[in-house]
């Protein structure tokens, strides 16, 4: 333990050694934190060789140590050794090297203290010089950090005591500025602290001294600063005359105000647009701005800038538009104002105006498009899309003509040129021409446009593109056709002539020439129709004619056609017509019709003679029937009473010649009868005595009638009619007659054995009654000849038993026309025929037969 003791003494010396290193090692760490390390090693570290020494210090005070410790045992112990007194020695002088170095250390440090010294006082130096230069011709500022205190130059260092911060920002302001200062430069030192934004603006301090306040913020320090106005340069008295003049002679609206924002002076013509008088002495004049504008005037102002803009105000009950420049300076701020109404008004309509106009093209069918003076595409149509099937994005995005013309070119919308680059650059002549010009495009698809290129006033060409292609074919086939009509012209028999609106000749044929011996020279200046008149008087005389047909082309209103029959000179008879025509014009047409009127005259004559001689028929046919019923009444009545014996008893063969009396006698009453009827019925004296006819009953009356027949032909009759047919409105005389006809006729058809049907039914369109025999039926070209008078199908030939003399149908047929009914006969369904008549519901009573 005592040996480790005085090794631990002997290191001793080593420690010394190495201290004066450690302090030059650790000398960056007790400097200011200002100073860098590249300066502190610029002085504070020694040289390469002074380093390497520095590396063996430690290494020489161990061995240096550790000699004297061995140096140190080994007197204690009372030995000697040379290896020990050698060690002592080199440890003295290792001791000695290192004390030499902690030397130059020393000297080293207290230069780099003095340096960083010098260094340290520039650094302030430079500092104060930068605040002074901020503050210069400020009155004071206020510095500070986001979360530092404030520092305070100049006016405003007794308002900031030393440590106050932000808190204390707005107290001081107040102290130092003032009020009215502090209150103005509320929101803008609000928006300074917030987002850094900077603002000037002038105000009045506590003194009412004008005031100018600025305020920055750099890199997080924010700076507020308070310079004084300088005060108004005095303008020269000549220029001050002037300005003075200008400002009251000016036609626009001028002002000066204070800086208190209020009107200082205003001059007439602003006086005039507010609507007000010139203010008098000491009284503000009226405002001709409302509150917005000034407002934004102010914060244009604090910002540094003029106020420029355009504003709506109301003068004298009318809405004006205002362009209004107002700048600021010490003076306080001046502006006037231009009235753009006029001209605003005047903008808006050509706008509507060209917006009207470009609307209007939009609809026309004609393709038009506008080119600027630049050559790119202004405006264009729908038609012009549609002409030429070009794609509505490529034309709104304004292409060049050239553009333009090539992709028309690729699509096969322009005519096909050999040189395309030189008719495209003739196309561009239009650009510097003075007058439209016109021609024609023939599309390769057969189509062919009308081109109009009209050069604008302000530059540029607007292009019309009409396609014609309909209206050429039009007119080619309108042309064909003027041929084709003058050739159906000459071709027709009449004689046609077409007269103008202004009763000028325009179209004739040849007939109208042949008819009235003209020539075509004298129709060649296409004459009035006076002269042609005049000229066909020789044939036609003075019927009048003519005048009726001038009347009809010379009409304005109510134009009718007019139909005219006259006989020329030469007894010639001609049918005339004037016809209106849609254009305005009039067609006059002749026809020689002298052959069909004669034929007609004598077609005439021989009906009325054929009248005159039915008439006279009828009237034989009367007369006679009236004087024979007459006497075979008379005849009827005796054969009657023989028959009953008046006379005294009749023997067999009396009877038997009496029964052929009284049967012929029937007959011929029968037929005198119907005879009589159509004399009734053709003298239109026929009336029918309409009542209500019960069905059933008819049918069986009709039926009683014939009774002797059926007995007589060996036929039996059944009625075919249900209970609830009712009643019809018709004349039940003639029914019964109808039905006896048409009963006579088929039981006389009828074979023996057979049956006849008389049926009734009740349908839609009326009350249908049917009379059916089995007989050998009627041929089918025979069924209408039948109703004829005096047509009759019958006899042994036929398969009848006898032969009437053809009036029971013909009569049937008279009957239903008075009843507005129908009678037609058909063939039966399993052999004979049947005879239908069809009565209507309602049934118009009939005066008398058509």
């Amino acid at each position: 333990m005592a040996d480790r003791s005085r090794v631990t003494g002997a290191l001793d010396p080593v420690r010394a050694a190495i201290r004066p290193l450690c302090i030059v090692r650790h000398l960056p760490a007790a400097l200011p934190s200002d100073v860098t390390l590249p300066s502190l090693m610029s002085f504070a570290r020694p040289t390469g060789a002074l380093r390497a020494a520095a590396r063996l210090v430690p290494a020489c005070a161990v061995l240096l140590g550790a000699g004297s410790a061995y140096a140190q045992a080994a007197t204690a112990t009372g030995g000697s050794s040379s290896l020990l007194v050698a060690l002592a020695g080199g440890a003295s002088a290792v001791a000695l090297t290192a004390a030499a170095i902690a030397a130059v250390s020393i000297r080293y440090r207290r230069r780099a203290e003095a340096e960083l010294s010098l260094r340290a006082a520039a650094q302030r130096a430079d500092t104060q010089a930068l605040r002074v230069l901020l503050a210069q011709g400020a009155r004071g500022l206020v510095l500070w950090r986001d979360a530092g205190s404030l520092e305070a130059l100049g006016e405003a260092i007794p308002a900031f005591p030393d440590g106050a911060d932000a808190d204390a920002l707005a107290d001081g302001l107040k102290t130092w500025l003032g009020a009215e200062a502090l209150t103005a430069l509320a929101g803008p030192l609000a928006e300074l602290q917030a987002e850094g934004t900077p603002f000037a603006f002038e105000t009045r301090d506590a003194s009412g001294a004008p005031l100018r306040l600025e305020g920055r913020a750099v890199a997080g320090v924010r700076c507020v600063a308070a310079r004084p106005v300088a005060p108004i340069r005095t303008v020269a008295p000549p220029q001050a005359a002037a300005l003075d003049a200008l400002f009251e002679l000016s036609p626009l609206p001028m002002w000066r105000r204070g800086q208190d924002g209020a009107l200082a002076a205003v001059n007439d013509a602003f006086c005039r647009a507010s609507q007000s008088a010139a203010p008098a002495p000491g009284a503000p004049p009226v405002e001709l701005l409302d509150q917005a504008a000034r407002d934004a005037a102010v914060a244009a102002h604090r910002a540094g800038k003029p106020y420029a803009a355009r504003v709506r105000v109301v003068a004298g009950g009318k809405r004006r538009l205002l362009d209004v420049t107002e700048a600021a300076g010490a003076f306080g701020a001046a502006g006037l104002a231009i009235d753009v109404t006029e001209a605003e008004a005047a903008r808006v309509a050509h706008e509507q105006a060209l917006a009207a106009h470009r609307r209007t093209l939009d609809q026309l069918n004609t393709a038009v498009v506008i080119f600027g003076g630049d050559e790119r595409l202004v405006f264009h149509n729908s038609a012009y899309e549609r002409l030429f099937g070009l794609d509505a994005g490529f034309l709104d995005q304004r292409p060049s003509e050239t553009e333009v013309l090539e992709r028309l070119r690729a699509q096969r919308k322009v005519p096909e040129q050999s040189n395309f680059r030189a008719w495209r650059e003739q196309l561009r002549e239009a650009y510097r021409a003075l007058e439209p010009t016109h021609d024609w495009w023939h599309l390769p698809g057969g189509q062919m446009l009308s081109v109009i290129a009209s050069p604008n006033a302000e530059g540029g060409v607007t292009y019309l593109f009409e396609d014609l292609s309909e209206r050429m074919a039009l007119e080619s086939r309108y042309n064909s056709l003027i041929r084709i009509q003058g050739e159906t012209l000459d071709g027709l028999a009449e004689a046609v002539a077409v007269f103008g609106s202004n009763g000028r000749l325009r179209l004739y044929n040849q007939a109208f020439l042949h008819l009235w011996s003209l020539s075509a020279q004298a129709l060649g200046e296409r004459p009035h129709i006076d002269a042609v008149a005049a000229m066909c008087r020789p044939k036609h005389g003075e019927s009048g004619a003519w005048a009726r047909i001038r009347n009809v082309v010379t009409a304005l209103d109510h134009r009718e056609g007019e139909k005219l029959r006259l006989e020329t000179a030469g007894k010639r008879v001609l049918d005339g017509t004037a016809q209106p025509l849609p254009d305005g014009g009039t067609m006059v047409t002749f026809r020689d019709v002298t052959d069909s009127v004669q034929v007609e005259r004598a077609l005439i004559e021989r009906n009325e003679a054929l009248e005159e001689a039915d008439q006279l028929k009828n009237a034989f046919v009367g007369h006679v029937s009236y004087h024979l019923r007459t006497p075979l009444n008379t005849l009827i009545g005796y054969a009657h009473m023989l028959s009953e014996g008046v006379a005294g008893e009749l023997n067999a063969r009396q009877t038997e010649f009496l029964s052929h009396v009284s049967q012929s006698s029937d007959a011929l009453r029968s037929l005198i009868d119907d005879i009589l009827d159509l004399a009734t019925i053709d003298a239109g004296a026929m009336a029918l005595d309409l009542s209500e006819v019960e069905v059933r009953g008819t049918l069986e009356s009709a039926a009683d009638s014939v009774r002797d027949l059926l007995e007589e032909a060996g036929v039996t009759l059944r009625i075919e009619a249900s209970s609830d047919l009712g009643s019809f409105v018709a004349d039940g005389r003639r029914v019964r007659q109808i039905l006896f006809n048409l009963l006579s006729n088929a039981i006389a058809a009828a074979p023996a054995g057979s049956m006849v049907a008389l049926r009734a039914e009740r349908r839609a369109d009326g009350l249908v009654l049917s009379v059916r025999d089995n007989g050998p039926g009627i041929a089918p070209e025979m069924m209408d000849r039948l109703f004829q008078r005096f047509e009759t199908v019958g006899g042994a030939d036929a398969g009848t038993r006898h032969r009437g003399v053809g009036l029971g149908l013909s009569i049937v047929r008279s009957f239903m026309e008075l009843h507005g009914g129908t009678v037609s006969l058909a063939p039966a369904r399993g052999g004979g025929t049947i005879a239908l008549c069809l009565f209507p519901l309602a049934t118009r009573r009939h005066e008398a037969a058509a």
